[in-house]
C-alpha cells in the first residue's frame, strides 16, 4: 500500500496532489528547484527536496536527483503531475526498476502514445475513428505530394513525438507542402530530437473535443463524459468547456463506448484522455495523452469524482469507486487558464505579484499556487492560476464566470484576465458557435481594429 507519494511537479498541481495525499491520510514530499525555495507547494507538503538550480533540466527533470529524494525521504510511489515527467516512459521504467509505484499509466503505454504515428495505428487496431492520413512515417517532399494529391489539400504537417503545436504545419496547396514539410521536420527535430513527421487531411472547421478515461487494473474502463477544448491559441487551450454544446447524449454515448472499449482492449490503466477533432457529426483521434490533464477539473465539477484520488486508487490496485452507470454530468463548467502573459500580445511578464485576491462563492474554484508577494520566475511556463466556474447550465456558468472574473485581482504583473472579459462579451463565444481556429482570427481582428482605430 502506498504511504508516501513524492510529487515530481511544481505550482498548482502539486498543490493539487497534496490536497488530494491530505485527504487520503497519505503523507506528500515535494520537490522544488532553488527558484522555487519558497513556493506555496514547498511548504504544504509534509517534507520537502531541493533537486538543484533553477533550470529545469538541472531540477524537475532531473530524474537521478528525483529517485535519491524518494530514497532520502522513503516515498514508496511518484505522482508526476502534468508537463515535466509526466509522459516521460523512460522514467517510468526507472521508477519500477527502484521499486517505486509510478502514479500513471505502465511505460509501455506512455511510449506507444507518444509516437503519434504509432498511436494512430493502434487508434485504427481498436477500433477509434481517425483522421484521413499517411500510413506512417512520410520521409520526403515527393512522398509528401503523393499523399497530399491523393487526399486532397489542405493537408497538416506533423511532428510524429510532437505535442503543443510544435512540428506541426499546415499547407493549403501543392505549392506550399514543401515549405511545410522542411519546416516541421526541422521543428521537430529541435524540439523532440526526432525529425519523422507524417501527414493527414485537414479539417477546416472542426472542434476539439477530448474523452476523460479511468481505468483500473481489474479490467474496468470508465469515460467521464467529454470537455470541449477548442478555444486555442497556436494549439494551447485558452478555456475548455464541459459539456461540449455540439454533443447529445447518442453521440457521447456512441464515442464513449468506443473508447472504454479500446482502453479495456489495450489493459489501460489510471486516467487518461483521448482527443479528437469532431466535424459533421464524425470523429476524427488525433492522440492520446497518459496523465492528468490541465483541464481535469471541469470534469471534476461535473461529475462529482476525484480524479487524482481515483489516479492513487489504482496505482494502489484498488478498484474505481464508480461504475459507468455511476456517472451522471451535472450542470454546465468553464475554465479559464490565467496566465502571467500580456493580454494582447502573450509576451510573458515574469516579476513579483503585488496584489492578488481570488474569487469565491458558490461553484467557484481557484487552482492555483500563488500569493500577494509571489514572484512568478522566469523559467517555467506562466501559468497563475487556473479559474474554474460551474452552474445549472451554459448561460448562468457564463454570468457567474463574469462576476468571478471581476473579482478577480492580480497587480504587479501582466495577466490574461482581460482576455476572459473579452470573450465573455463575444456573440459567438455567448452562442458556442466557435471551432478550433475561431479565437486566433478574433485576436487578429482585435489587433486589426486596434491599428485601425
Amino acid at each position: 500500500m502506498i504511504s508516501k507519494i513524492l510529487i515530481a511537479n511544481r505550482g498548482e498541481i502539486a498543490l493539487r496532489v497534496i490536497r488530494a495525499c491530505r485527504e487520503m491520510g497519505i503523507a506528500s514530499v515535494a520537490v522544488h528547484s532553488t527558484a522555487d525555495n519558497h513556493a506555496m507547494h514547498v511548504g504544504l507538503a509534509d517534507e520537502s527536496v531541493c533537486l538543484g538550480p533553477a533550470p529545469a533540466a538541472n531540477s524537475y527533470l532531473n530524474i537521478p536527483s528525483i529517485i535519491a529524494a524518494c530514497e532520502i525521504t522513503g516515498a514508496d510511489a511518484v505522482h508526476p503531475g502534468y508537463g515535466f515527467l509526466s509522459e516521460n516512459a523512460k522514467f517510468a521504467d526507472i521508477l519500477e526498476a527502484h521499486g517505486i509505484t509510478f502514479i500513471g499509466p505502465t511505460a509501455d503505454h506512455i511510449r506507444l502514445m507518444g509516437d503519434k504515428i504509432a498511436a494512430k495505428a493502434k487508434a485504427i487496431e481498436l477500433g477509434i475513428p481517425v483522421v484521413p492520413g499517411s500510413d506512417g512515417e512520410v520521409k520526403d517532399v515527393a512522398e509528401a505530394l503523393k499523399v497530399g494529391r491523393e487526399m486532397g489539400f489542405p493537408v497538416l504537417v506533423k511532428a510524429a513525438s510532437g505535442g503543443g503545436g510544435r512540428g506541426m504545419k499546415i499547407a493549403k496547396t501543392e505549392d506550399d507542402l514543401a515549405e511545410a514539410f522542411t519546416t516541421a521536420r526541422s521543428e521537430a527535430k529541435a524540439a523532440f530530437g526526432d525529425d519523422a513527421v507524417y501527414i493527414e487531411k485537414y479539417l477546416e472547421k472542426p472542434r476539439h473535443i477530448e474523452i476523460q478515461v479511468a481505468c483500473d487494473t481489474h479490467g474496468h474502463a470508465v469515460h467521464l463524459g467529454e470537455r470541449d477544448c477548442s478555444l486555442q491559441r497556436r494549439h494551447q487551450k485558452v478555456l475548455e468547456e464541459a459539456p461540449s454544446t455540439v454533443l447529445d447524449e447518442a453521440a457521447r454515448a456512441k464515442i464513449g463506448k468506443i473508447v472504454t472499449n479500446a482502453m479495456q482492449g489495450m489493459s489501460y490503466r489510471g486516467v487518461g484522455t483521448i482527443e479528437f477533432l469532431y466535424e459533421k457529426g464524425e470523429f476524427y483521434f488525433i492522440e492520446m495523452n497518459t496523465r492528468l490533464q490541465v483541464e481535469h477539473p471541469v470534469t471534476e465539477a461535473i461529475t462529482g469524482i476525484d480524479l487524482v484520488r481515483e489516479q492513487i486508487r489504482v496505482a494502489n490496485g484498488e478498484v474505481l469507486s464508480f461504475t459507468q452507470d455511476d456517472i451522471v454530468l451535472s450542470g454546465h463548467a468553464m475554465e479559464c487558464r490565467i496566465n502571467a502573459e500580456h493580454p494582447e500580445t502573450f509576451v510573458p511578464s515574469p516579476g513579483k505579484i503585488q496584489t492578488y485576491h481570488a474569487p469565491g462563492g458558490l461553484g467557484v474554484r481557484i487552482d492555483s499556487a500563488v500569493f500577494s508577494g509571489y514572484a512568478i520566475p522566469p523559467y517555467y511556463d506562466s501559468l497563475i492560476g487556473k479559474l474554474i466556474v460551474h452552474a445549472a447550465d451554459r448561460e448562468t456558468c457564463m454570468r457567474r464566470l463574469d462576476r468571478a472574473l471581476r473579482e478577480f485581482a492580480i497587480d504587479g504583473v501582466e495577466t490574461t484576465l482581460p482576455l476572459f472579459h473579452r470573450l465573455l462579451a463575444n456573440e459567438d463565444f455567448q452562442k458556442a458557435d466557435y471551432d478550433i481556429h475561431w479565437l486566433e482570427g478574433f485576436l487578429q481582428s482585435e489587433a486589426e481594429k486596434k491599428t485601425a482605430g
